[in-house]
């Protein structure tokens, strides 16, 4: 018998994703699939109650029979009990918490909110305005340029974490630089854009880029590429809060829209895609075509999602 066969007889049936396996928790009793199960590291964690633990010997010795807690430890060779005995003092440990380098705006940074500014922001306030973005989102989004100094000629938008300090910043060109984004190289898997100005118990949209997010309107967050690792701390987010998901990805990027789809179905969330058909981006729409699109979104089904794998959206 193999180990997930194993689990399964103890736990009952179970779904894949990724290096993940989904069963119903024995906790918490959740009418949805949300204790993860990972093999590899031997762990487990349930994302509705938050149980977690470093070691799945402590699923068989808590919900296995004597035959199946037997039939765990000969598959992992374990012989010595008192070994087994130092991974469950460990058992509910909370995982370290990564550290981030810490980060500040460019020194030359000057907001774009504050009266009497240099003629210097001329040409950041042109490019704003040829994006449609107005005076309420520069506020919103608290954006600023940098006149001279390594981020010269570049618009930037900060981002902020739960405590409000910065956690990274877009720099975009606006003078033509061949290098349209020059943006702080900091794990991007590691942090949620804005999480300050998120409410992960209402519907959240996704979005590709920090422009995207302008025109998507509050509770938007920018992926800052096209795909989503279920070990970011925004999957771990959305999973732990059973959001509503909004998909409103590039269309160029359908295969990677199908892909994280089916992972947050498998976990049991509500998702819907929105169609961005016709423009390059989200940020090519209006406000108001974009929220004509998101009335109109469909919601994907696991059998729904399917049609999607090859079409571009």
């Amino acid at each position: 018998m193999t180990k997930i066969n194993l689990l399964q007889d103890v736990l009952g049936q179970s779904y894949r994703s990724g290096e993940e396996h989904l069963f119903a928790c024995p906790f918490c009793d959740h009418y949805k699939k949300k204790l993860s199960i990972n093999l590899k590291k031997n762990k487990f964690k349930c994302w509705v109650c938050d149980t977690s633990g470093n070691s799945l010997l402590y699923l068989f010795k808590r919900f296995g029979d004597t035959r199946q807690l037997m039939e765990w430890k000969k598959l992992n060779n374990i012989t010595d009990f008192s070994e087994v005995g130092n991974q469950l003092d460990h058992l509910f440990d909370k995982p370290e918490e990564k550290v981030l380098p810490k980060l500040r705006l460019p020194k030359e940074f000057i907001s774009l909110t504050k009266r009497g500014l240099p003629l210097s922001c001329i040409g950041a306030k042109s490019y704003l305005k040829k994006r449609r973005i107005d005076k309420k989102d520069t506020l919103y989004w608290k954006i600023g340029y940098c006149p001279m100094g390594e981020y010269a000629g570049r618009l930037i938008i900060p981002s902020f974490d739960l405590n409000g300090n910065v956690n990274y910043f877009i720099a975009r060109s606006y003078t033509g630089d061949w290098k349209k984004y020059l943006n702080p190289e900091v794990p991007k898997s590691e942090i949620i854009f804005n999480e300050l100005c998120v409410d992960f118990t209402k519907p959240v949209i996704l979005v590709e880029g920090a422009f995207d997010a302008i025109v998507a309107g509050e509770n938007s967050i920018p992926i800052l590429g096209s795909t989503l690792r279920e070990d970011s701390r925004l999957f771990q987010k959305i999973i732990e809060n059973n959001s509503t998901i909004y998909m409103a990805l590039d269309p160029d990027a359908a295969n990677k829209t199908n892909s994280i789809i089916e992972k947050l179905l498998r976990y049991g969330l509500k998702v819907y895609i929105i169609d961005v058909s016709g423009f390059k981006d989200v940020g090519e729409m209006t406000k108001e075509e974009f929220a004509t699109r998101k009335e109109n979104a469909t919601q994907i089904t696991d059998n729904l999602s399917l049609l999607f794998t090859n079409v571009k959206f």
